[in-house]
């Protein structure tokens, strides 16, 4: 049996608690009825008592013996006059005068209410009888020396719910047809709006949705992290547990308390996302998408996708040149064979000794620059990759040339040879496709690192093609390149991040068709200084 839909659903409920309000409304209606209806009552049984205590002709027969024959048919006209159910009019002795039953004239009363009306008090009170539930008005007589001689007892029954209801039933009829009519029409309104909000899915749609999400979001091998716009977590992966080191559930707890620097809540001020910026949180290298979550172009949340930066080592690595050992192996064996067939047509030749000297010429170069490098550069990852670079510029006719005064002995603070190598990879890349689109005789790249205890400073110049003022402008920017067919654009924004990670500062000076140089300089004294670009040109 297939459910109800959802908006049936809510269309019946809501129609319930509209006649479930209208009930409960209704009730006191009929109370505050019931009791402006008693009211009335009262009002119109105090009038007659009075009226019946000022006739002068019950006055003047209330002392005389056998009054009442003269007394009941006035009494009686008055009442029938004034619809009231009964009137009774005792003397000071509590003979009864009038009464409702002619065999009870002359008889004494004995109620126990009239006491206080013998007393010349007026007044009202309610009382239980045999034919219901009465309000009887209590009206003292007095004589022209204004002196008490009787009391006038006038007494209406009191209706019943079920009258009080019946006397209005045309207005209920209305009223009922009008509620309910509009409390249908409400309830189909309402249920339709709440099935629009919630993308016209059914509860059991949108429960199979949260199962798949929640599974999604745990099955992936990516931190996820959103928030809403009050800054309370609503997602937070064991992916992402795993690598901030946070346990237990933390869904429903604000962000700032659980992970005070992780960025998120700044994606509800901004209006744009934020792609493949590393940051550093609970002392955890990440690198970290964040996107801002719009409905109805109003930002309801954020939400954040980050790996950790080990995990992305292949792809930085593949960006910045680390790809390029392997192809360091290609150009050295191409190399080594031109090498070879250099010698070996000297040896053809007869040119022996020539051949042994190029022989320890070459064998030198390529001892001397290792040695150096194994000297001066501690780290083998940037050792490494110095070697490659001189090697593929000995290819494309490039002279790579290392300053011979260059030391690495240990990285800035938060940064390691992953960065360093994305930093010296990417720039020298920019400075071989620089110097492949001009026409010189001596293409050359000069590379310099340079460290004590408080800075290290890394340049790269070439004498390439140079940029112009308005693209020196955009060149750290994402996506912009001036090769789209060779690449995307994220080789120079990847470095402005990682000097922006280290705190550093990096300056550039290029003019066109003169060449271009890239400084860097980072504090080693760990310093927190704000990073910034400076572009300037050279003169």
């Amino acid at each position: 049996m297939n459910p109800l839909p959802i908006q049936l659903k809510i269309t019946i409920l809501s129609f319930g608690v509209v006649l479930f309000s209208l009930l409960i409304g209704g009730t006191f209606v009929l109370g505050n009825i019931k009791s402006i209806k008693e009211d009335e009552i009262e009002k119109r049984s105090m009038i007659v008592a009075r009226t019946v205590a000022e006739v002068p002709e019950i006055k003047k027969n209330l002392i005389e013996p056998y009054g009442w024959t003269k007394i009941y048919p006035v009494v009686e006209e008055i009442r029938i006059v004034n619809n009231v159910d009964y009137i009774v009019v005792l003397n000071n002795d509590r003979i009864r005068y009038s009464h409702p039953l002619q065999s009870m004239l002359g008889t004494i009363s004995y109620g126990s209410d009239e006491g206080p009306a013998f007393a010349e008090h007026t007044y009202a009170s309610k009382a239980k009888g045999e034919l219901g539930i009465s309000m009887r008005a209590f009206v003292p007589i007095m004589n022209e020396q204004r002196e008490q001689i009787g009391v006038v007892i006038a007494g209406n029954i009191l209706p019943t719910y079920m009258e009080s209801i019946y006397e209005v039933k045309y207005e209920i009829g209305v009223v009922m047809f009008l509620t309910l009519l509009l409390g249908i029409f409400g309830a189909w309104l309402l249920a339709k709006h709440i099935k629009e909000q919630m993308f016209q899915l059914e509860p059991h749609e949108i429960v199979r949705l949260l199962v798949e999400r929640t599974a999604t979001f745990h099955a992936i091998n990516e931190g996820v992290i959103a928030i809403d716009k009050n800054e309370m977590i609503t997602i937070f992966n064991e992916k992402a547990k795993q690598m901030l080191h946070i346990h237990g559930n933390v869904v429903g707890k604000p962000i700032r308390k659980v992970i005070p620097d992780t960025k998120l809540p700044e994606m509800l001020k901004l209006e744009h996302p934020i792609y493949n910026q590393e940051i550093l949180i609970q002392n955890t290298n990440i690198m970290s998408s964040r996107v801002p979550i719009k409905v109805d172009q109003k930002i309801v949340g954020a939400v954040a996708v980050f790996q950790d930066r080990t995990e992305v080592t292949m792809m930085a690595e593949e960006l910045t040149g680390v790809k390029a050992f392997v192809e360091a192996l290609r150009v050295q064996n191409h190399e080594h064979m031109n090498k070879l067939h250099t010698i070996a047509g000297l040896i053809q030749l007869g040119e022996q000794d020539q051949a042994l000297n190029y022989v320890y010429q070459i064998t030198e170069e390529q001892v001397e620059l290792t040695r150096f490098l194994s000297r001066r550069i501690s780290n083998q990852s940037i050792a490494g990759l110095l070697l490659s670079k001189v090697s593929r510029g000995k290819e494309l006719g490039i002279k790579v040339s290392i300053d011979r005064n260059s030391t690495l002995e240990h990285f800035p603070s938060h940064m390691d040879h992953h960065d360093f190598v994305l930093i010296l990879g990417n720039l020298i890349e920019n400075a071989f496709k620089a110097l492949q689109k001009v026409e010189i005789e001596d293409k050359e790249i000069y590379v310099s690192i340079y460290q004590n205890d408080e800075v290290c400073e890394i340049l790269v110049e070439d004498n390439g093609i140079g940029f112009s003022e308005s693209i020196q402008e955009q060149i750290f920017k994402e996506g912009f390149t001036t090769n789209a067919e060779e690449g995307q654009g994220i080789g120079l924004y990847m470095v402005k991040n990682m000097i922006e990670k280290g705190k550093g500062l990096i300056k550039v000076n290029s003019l066109p068709n003169k060449g271009t140089s890239f400084s860097i300089q980072f504090d080693m004294k760990q310093v927190e200084t704000n990073s910034s670009v400076k572009l300037e040109r050279s003169i």
